[in-house]
């Protein structure tokens, strides 16, 4: 994987702890489409993986040695978790078939790839026939800015982009959606108006406390046209 500034990424990350209705709404949209046997790609400092730790085994991996270290410090003594160090790039995820992974979760990870291709390739290749991949992606070309520059964003997606990704890969679209209509907003503000070089943690928690709880209600009934994430649940035939 190539990334750019990695102290970068940790912070961000480190500041997304405090999202707790985001990662709940983020939870609601990935846990009922994964089975008991999970590879995380891209756990980060581990916000999603704790709420994947009820299955019978996680197999977490991230380029970021750090990240890995973190992850262990926050659920290093739960034995349904296995955690990796390794470049996604690098051709590793034959090697962990050998875990059985019955599904895939690769939260805002896929932009961070340079070749995007080969990344979703091998996700692929370490499930069985019938396996899950579960992404959410930043969307929009057009919301690209200062941030996603310095989180080491190689690209954006649209529905259309991302079917015509997977389905390169041999890869089988079961869901497709837009997710988070009023960060579309925030996120363009961020980029073209107040041109920010990072998120703010008091917009984190206005939008957490504020947004989200209506936000996710409002898109469970009525989806979006469209949104700040892509939502994809691929299936390998």
């Amino acid at each position: 994987m190539s990334v750019a500034g990695s102290a970068y990424i940790v912070a961000d990350l480190e500041r997304m702890v405090q999202a707790k209705n985001y990662l709940a709404w983020q939870a609601r949209v990935v846990l009922p489409e994964v089975g008991q046997r999970v590879l995380e790609v891209g756990c980060g400092i581990g916000n999603f993986t704790g709420r994947l730790l009820d299955r019978e085994t996680v197999i977490a991996v991230d380029v970021e040695q750090e990240c890995i270290d973190r992850l262990a410090e926050r659920y290093g003594n739960r034995p349904n978790l296995r955690a990796f160090a390794f470049d996604i790039d690098a051709g590793r995820f034959a090697d962990l078939a050998r875990f059985a992974p019955d599904s895939c979760v690769c939260l805002n990870v896929l932009e961070h790839v340079r070749d995007d291709d080969a990344a979703l390739r091998g996700m692929a290749s370490a499930l069985p026939s019938g396996g899950k991949i579960v992404l959410i992606v930043p969307a929009f070309p057009s919301l690209y800015g200062p941030i996603d520059r310095n989180l080491g964003h190689f690209r954006r997606y649209t529905r259309a982009s991302l079917t015509r990704l997977a389905t390169a890969v041999g890869l089988r679209v079961n869901k497709l959606k837009y997710m988070n209509f009023a960060g579309f907003f925030g996120w363009w503000m961020n980029s073209h108006i107040f041109r920010r070089q990072e998120q703010s943690e008091s917009q984190i928690r206005f939008f957490d406390r504020n947004v989200v709880p209506v936000a996710w209600r409002v898109e469970k009934l009525i989806p979006p046209p469209f949104g700040q994430s892509v939502v994809a649940v691929l299936e390998k035939s």
